[in-house]
């Protein structure tokens, strides 16, 4: 199934809690490896099925944290 939309995460903001992790139907998004300047592992997309339901966004308590883009049909 082609990709219905993508996901712009500001590692900066993440503060690691795995929220959007947890929240996300496709399952498109994980914690990172490595941390952000402030000692967190950010989440970040895996690059492919997202769907651009956008239950991430509303799932991340850091405003600007997560911008859901969604592909034009």
């Amino acid at each position: 199934m082609a990709d219905r939309g993508s996901v712009e995460l500001n590692s900066e903001e993440c503060k690691g809690c795995g929220l959007c992790v947890e929240a996300c139907p496709p399952k498109v998004l994980k914690l990172s490896a490595r941390f952000n300047q402030y000692g967190y592992h950010p989440a970040e997309y895996t690059g492919a099925g997202c769907t651009g339901c956008g239950i991430c966004f509303f799932a991340c308590p850091e405003p600007g944290g997560i911008t859901v883009l969604r592909l034009a049909a």
